[in-house]
């Protein structure tokens, strides 16, 4: 069994798989004061309610953007599991070529998606991930990262706005049922949800172009099923690609420490 651990800026989204079935998933909030037994406890209760034995968890693979919580997952799978765990990054062998100016500098969670994505589609394909930024992954046919788009997430910018404009309430993150808004709030769900649509879909011609090919596009992260619904471009929608990437960079890895063995 492989337990990923996909750590965002505002969430962290924990995975239990037994081979390639995903038995539970669990989102939590990101809180970069957490300690290792913190998510030790957390761990150890998911796994409880979804009655599975935490002895049979062999391998642990971690995906993060926020380093001060790398570290801690890295010391609770130590002191939890005695695992030393994989943590995903641009220098492991991930079985897609990273054509990014520098590699290193690409979100873990970014590659990941790019690995599960180009996985099980092949190219070429776009992943658009709905987080706390929104993000563009382009991966080719030939299994090259070749970079993609990073703009603000519909929640970042809905919370911006509310925070700089003094009259402007919080809202409910819903599309209107009309564009054109009677009040405030619709006004604001309007401009943000069906602007961030427009956005979306305007920028996924731009990058067919550049490709010169129309590629699939993928649609994964928090707004994603919400997007999907409302979208004509987005062929494909799948809410865990991140902790599937994550489990294939692990078994691909630790498949290749056993060949050398």
């Amino acid at each position: 069994m492989i337990l990923a651990i996909d750590i965002g800026n505002t969430h962290t989204v924990i995975g239990i798989y037994n081979g390639s079935k995903l038995l539970g998933d669990w989102r939590v909030t990101s809180f970069v004061t957490r300690t290792e037994d913190e998510f030790g406890a957390l761990v150890t209760q998911f796994c409880k309610d979804a009655n599975i034995s935490m002895k049979k968890i062999d391998s642990i693979g971690i995906a993060s953007v926020v380093p001060n919580l790398t570290e801690v997952c890295v010391k609770m799978s130590q002191k939890y599991f005695k695992i030393e765990p994989i943590v995903v990054s641009s220098d492991l062998d991930l079985g897609i070529k990273v054509l990014y100016d520098d590699p290193r500098s690409v979100g873990a969670d970014r590659l990941c998606n790019a690995v599960a994505g180009y996985a099980k589609y092949k190219g070429p394909i776009v992943i658009i991930d709905f987080g706390t930024a929104t993000t563009f992954d382009v991966v080719s046919k030939n299994g090259e990262y070749l970079g993609g788009v990073i703009n603000a997430g519909i929640e970042t910018s809905s919370g911006e706005l509310h925070r700089r404009a003094a009259k402007l309430p919080k809202i409910d993150l819903k599309f209107p049922d009309k564009v054109i808004g009677t009040n405030t709030v619709n006004s604001m769900q309007s401009g943000i949800l069906y602007g961030a649509l427009d956005s979306m879909e305007t920028m996924v011609r731009r990058i067919s172009k550049e490709l010169d090919d129309y590629p699939t596009v993928i649609a994964t992260g928090g707004f994603s099923e919400t997007m999907k619904k409302q979208s004509k471009v987005i062929n494909k929608h799948e809410p865990a690609l991140v902790l599937e990437g994550i489990r294939l960079i692990v078994e691909r890895l630790e498949k290749k420490s056993k060949k050398k063995k």
